[in-house]
């Protein structure tokens, strides 16, 4: 499914993805977390696997803004459309796609938005990578 990642933002924004879906289906933050960030290290028995703290806040900030940020895109879905009607990944990327461009301000807009979309392509298809694109850069402005 995935290779092995190498630790860059865009390898941890995969694997805060991959936790928040996790967390759809129930589950404690710290354990999906871990789980989705070293399911595929080899780590000797002695050693303590460290979840990065760039996965963690976040997991963490989306799980803390989770009924805000659901607020603000069922606001910008089409009429007809609700929160419930999409699927566990749109909602879990546009979730953590909103939350870095509303609340991270380390990572510039339309790069949160850009590996958002990149992490769409992966995960879902082409339909979606062009909805997430579109609903997110709704809440972009033209000064980021």
């Amino acid at each position: 499914m995935t290779s092995v990642f190498k630790d860059s933002r865009r390898d941890l924004r995969e694997r805060a993805f991959q936790t928040l879906f996790s967390l759809e289906t129930g589950g404690e933050f710290i354990d999906a977390a871990h789980f989705a960030y070293g399911y595929d290290k080899t780590v000797s028995e002695d050693k303590v696997l460290e979840v990065p703290i760039f996965l963690l806040n976040l997991v963490n900030g989306v799980v803390d803004h989770k009924d805000e940020l659901d607020t603000l895109i069922s606001s910008h879905l089409k009429s007809g459309w609700s929160l419930e009607r999409l699927t566990l990944v749109d909602k879990s990327l546009l979730r953590l796609g909103l939350y870095e461009i509303k609340y991270f301000d380390e990572t510039p807009d339309r790069v949160a938005l850009n590996e958002i979309i990149e992490i769409a392509k992966k995960y879902s298809d082409e339909t979606s990578a062009k909805f997430v694109n579109g609903l997110l850069s709704q809440f972009i402005t033209n000064e980021n």
